[in-house]
């Protein structure tokens, strides 16, 4: 289980530490950035993302009255002594950062799968393959946007053998980002096609920014 004190996390996104009333040092355990799926839990930290149609900052009252207690924002307008926050410049980039400091702590081979078509296909098949040989980490369901590959990656716990994790991208300087948080030893490319093709000027230009998933 991801296992981290809130004081650690703090130091690996260089973020402001703003202590509640009841702040302890505990152990975190989940990390949170949907507001609906959170029902009860004092482990639990919520990730305050924002993007063009949602603001998880505006749900932070709501989550506080439901007992969380911890929190990652980049608004310092919602801080209050209820609740412990660490403030960051960028959320979504401070869950990437999290996510590939907790791939650095694990030496089991690691297979990144991307492509225009097929990865979950591929990904699903290669577990079901090779699940009865090595206990396998992998993305749940199609995770591998931005969000859903570190979500995925911070499943990484001692007790796995392999992982299994796959990259979508849309546009140029995306799978950047990706890449340090999955740093695979093994890489399959499935196919270049016109899935999401309006991001990129050329089939060249999307087939170069897949492949530096596997530069490393």
């Amino acid at each position: 289980m991801f296992s981290f004190t809130i004081s650690e996390i703090a130091g690996v996104l260089n973020a402001e530490l703003v202590k509640g009333q009841n702040f302890t040092d505990r152990k975190i355990g989940q990390i949170v950035t949907d507001s609906r799926t959170y029902f009860k839990g004092e482990n639990s930290l919520f990730f305050a993302l924002t993007g063009p149609r949602n603001n998880g900052h505006l749900y932070i009252s709501n989550l506080i009255e439901k007992g969380l207690t911890a929190f990652v924002v980049s608004d310092s307008s919602v801080i209050s002594s209820k609740a412990t926050f660490l403030l960051v410049e960028d959320t979504t980039s401070a869950l990437q950062k999290l996510a590939a400091f907790n791939r650095q702590k694990y030496n089991y081979p690691v297979i990144g799968i991307t492509g225009s078509n097929g990865k979950t296909i591929v990904k699903e098949w290669l577990y079901h393959i090779l699940s009865g040989e090595f206990k396998i980490v992998r993305n749940p369901k199609s995770y591998n946007s931005q969000v859903g590959v570190p979500l995925s990656v911070l499943l990484m716990e001692a007790g796995y053998e392999l992982g299994i994790f796959e990259a979508g991208i849309s546009q140029p300087g995306e799978m950047k980002n990706l890449a340090e948080i999955i740093r695979p030893t093994l890489g399959i490319f499935t196919n270049i096609g016109d899935a999401h093709q309006e991001g990129f000027v050329s089939a060249e230009q999307k087939a170069e920014e897949k492949l530096l998933l596997f530069a490393n």
